[in-house]
């Protein structure tokens, strides 16, 4: 785990708060005026994963003009309030080839744009392979951001997941430390919640986080801005609210539908999946909004997965309605709304951002300077193409011009994470996963 700069925790530590106070009150810049002067807004990436593909004629625009004003399709319609903070890119391809199959290509070469190592992980109808050979880009950039003193923060990345298998193979990991390490994602809220607030480890039982605080944050709010002030009380809101759901959650056992052992290969999804990717959406804005990390990423499900979505009155698998023909309309009926959910949930997460100031006195909100890009592993479900990837852009963290659509015709995605990069201050980072595939440098986004 990443730690707080010693002059900060010494700081912290001079005001008398424990251990557990601290992720509640290190990012707010009131409490450390005379270190950070320049009020300038911190820079954040939110990677979102959605499997098995989209429906292209529902996905792109009409019209890639560049003069033409963005318009969304109904399918995702939930994002009509950000549209002029929208971004989709079409005609960026993952060129990554080699071993395994495209599934296990488009889940574990998707962020870090370079082969899979040889391995015996035997994938559909093409070779076996192993893990990525290569760092994926959220974990480039939580490295960029943790080597200044500026910009570091407590846990430098935060890897969340809904509804994520327990099983570890290329379809079900998007994210690398590196060569041969892929990072799990926390799909569990109780886990996360302890991993943000439950940093006091001489207790055995905790009754609540906030009562246990309560008495250091009463003593530091004098010390605090007007907008700090309002700042720490929501987030001790959302903090208490989500304290509530999680217990409320676990005791709901009588939902869940686990897997079956006569079939290992589908996950029967729980009916609380809706409930918990709000709470890890939540969890993850106010652990930016503290500067608790810079970087995340929400991995929904997996590559290849079967995840059975009872909450849209859904009962088939979404891989097998993926690979069905688009002229069966029931199946593309139900695509098109399992592609719209994934479309509210992005809603959700940017009207969480929109709707919280941005720390520090900077002015605006978290939205204009975060960066979300939310991507799929595959083009299209039944073709399994790697070509033209779904990728939508939102928000304003890497300075790209939105509102509208670009047709890139061809482009290697390594040039996107090129472009990712620089626009979040990452300049000296001249190749990103396979070199051959960067020429032409970062994809023009300006």
């Amino acid at each position: 785990m990443q730690r707080l700069s010693q002059k900060r925790r010494k700081f912290l530590s001079d005001l008398g708060l424990g251990v557990a106070t601290l992720p509640f009150v290190a990012g707010l810049r009131s409490l450390h005026a005379s270190e950070e002067q320049s009020a300038e807004a911190r820079k954040r990436l939110i990677v979102v994963f959605s499997p098995n593909g989209t429906l292209p004629k529902e996905f792109w625009p009409d019209s890639f003009a560049s003069d033409a004003k963005l318009q969304l399709k109904p399918m995702l319609s939930a994002l009509e309030p950000f549209v002029d903070q929208t971004l989709i890119l079409k005609g960026v391809d993952n060129k990554i080839r080699g071993d395994g199959d495209n599934h296990m290509r488009g889940m574990s070469c998707l962020l870090t744009a370079t082969e899979l190592n040889p391995g015996n992980i035997q994938g559909g109808s093409h070779t076996p392979a192993g893990w990525a050979s290569g760092i994926s880009i959220d974990q480039e950039m939580k490295n960029h951001f943790q080597a200044s003193e500026s910009s570091r923060t407590r846990f430098g990345s935060l890897e969340f997941g809904v509804a994520v298998p327990n099983r570890a193979d290329p379809w079900t990991r998007m994210c690398y430390a590196g060569d041969d390490k892929p990072v799990a994602p926390i799909d569990d809220p109780g886990q996360m919640f302890q991993k943000l607030y439950g940093g006091a480890q001489d207790r055995q039982t905790v009754a609540s986080v906030l009562d246990y605080v309560q008495s250091d944050l009463r003593r530091v709010t004098s010390r605090l801005s007007t907008e700090d002030r309002n700042l720490l009380e929501e987030h001790m809101q959302h903090v208490r609210q989500l304290e509530r759901d999680i217990a409320a959650a676990e005791k709901q056992t009588e939902l869940l539908h686990p897997e079956p052992d006569i079939d290992p290969n589908i996950e029967l999804v729980n009916d609380n999946t809706p409930e918990i990717s709000r709470m890890q959406i939540d969890l993850m804005v106010n652990a930016l909004a503290n500067d608790m990390t810079r970087v995340a990423s929400l991995q929904f499900m997996r590559s290849v997965g079967q995840a059975r979505m009872r909450w849209l009155d859904i009962e088939e698998g979404h891989h097998s309605l993926s690979h069905e023909p688009d002229d069966n309309s029931d199946a593309y009926s139900k695509l098109q709304r399992i592609n719209a959910w994934f479309a509210g949930e992005i809603a959700y997460l940017a009207s969480r951002l929109a709707e919280t100031p941005e720390p520090g006195g900077t002015g605006g909100n978290m939205l204009d300077n975060t960066q979300i890009v939310w991507l799929n592993e595959l083009g299209k479900g039944n073709s399994h193409t790697l070509d033209d990837i779904p990728f939508l852009l939102l928000g304003g963290g890497a300075g790209f011009k939105t509102g509208r659509a670009i047709d890139f015709d061809g482009a290697a995605h390594n040039r996107l994470w090129l472009a990712v990069a620089h626009g979040l201050g990452h300049r000296n980072l001249q190749s990103f996963g396979k070199r051959e595939y960067c020429d032409g440098g970062p994809l023009d986004l300006a």
